[in-house]
């Protein structure tokens, strides 16, 4: 029997990595869509305001980045300390409007529009590298703005300017909302999946820790893929979390299920971000290294 050449075990081996690379992404959107679904859950025991799971995220993320980096003998000295402190001050703020937004609308509705962060890319692009504009990718931002107006409706998105000043627990504002009857009025209607693990505990410690853990834990995961995929299919793959917070929602965090109008809003908003993936994957396909390439890398939420 002949023996498989040298470049056909290279070849399976590098598609097991891909394989385990997009199993990890996919995989790092679940994890980030229960780091928000944990919050909820939360508020069916106690009121803690999104700020803590920041805190504690950003904590926990720094303790296992420094125990890594001791466990390996490599020393922590940032460079271009400037655009450290400013990529961590913005990522701290967005983390926490992200949450804020789980507190206050629900956690479909938060995670799908915080996926709409290629959206916002393209428009910067737009706006500031001329030798990169073309009229696809307007009419793609276009559709995906028309999903995000069919996902929260006019009426949502004055309610949620009104809410958002307003002081007082989250569970008490979250009264407003259709969703928040289904959380302040009765904790046994907490979603039915892993709910029992959660009823032995009431206090606030242990929500922080499980939300930051997921956290850490799909940040951790979609580093590790974006090592063995492409910037399109890492891409792609993350934009799922939208489909998964649609799918999700009524039977893990115990919501409403989307509407029909909501629904077409998150197929618009998940066909645009896939067709700008593909757009700017073939932008980068002449590159030098185009495994791995960390486009969407950096997004920690």
């Amino acid at each position: 029997m002949q023996r498989p050449s040298a470049q056909t075990a290279a070849s399976g081996g590098l598609k097991r990595q891909q394989l385990w690379g997009c199993l990890a992404i996919f995989g790092s959107a679940f994890f980030f869509y229960l780091a928000t679904t944990t919050i909820r859950w939360s508020q069916a025991h106690t009121a803690i305001d999104p700020a803590f799971f920041v805190i504690v995220r950003f904590f926990l993320g720094f303790t296992v980045v420094s125990t890594s980096l001791l466990l390996h003998r490599q020393a922590l000295w940032p460079r271009k300390f400037r655009y450290l402190l400013g990529s961590t001050i913005a990522n701290c703020l967005a983390v926490y409007c992200f949450f804020k937004a789980v507190a206050l609308t629900s956690v479909a509705e938060a995670n799908i529009l915080n996926m709409t962060y290629p959206v916002f890319i393209a428009v910067f692009t737009w706006m500031f590298l001329r030798a990169q504009r073309d009229g696809v990718t307007l009419v793609l931002v276009a559709i995906a703005m028309a999903g995000i107006w069919l996902l929260l409706k006019p009426g949502k998105i004055g309610r949620f300017l009104i809410d958002l000043p307003q002081s007082g627990p989250p569970a008490r504002r979250l009264q407003n909302h259709p969703a928040g009857h289904v959380w302040t009025g009765n904790g046994d209607h907490a979603g039915p999946v892993l709910r029992p693990a959660f009823r032995a505990r009431s206090d606030g410690v242990f929500f922080l820790m499980v939300s930051a853990l997921f956290g850490v834990g799909g940040q951790y995961l979609l580093t590790f893929g974006f090592r063995y995929v492409t910037a399109l299919e890492g891409g792609i793959i993350s934009s799922t979390r939208i489909l998964l917070a649609a799918f999700l929602g009524p039977y893990l965090a115990a919501e409403n299920p989307l509407s029909a109008a909501g629904w077409i809003g998150a197929l618009l908003i998940f066909g645009a971000n896939v067709l700008l993936a593909v757009r700017k994957g073939r932008s980068l396909a002449g590159s030098a290294n185009p495994i791995g390439v960390p486009v969407s890398a950096g997004k920690k939420i």
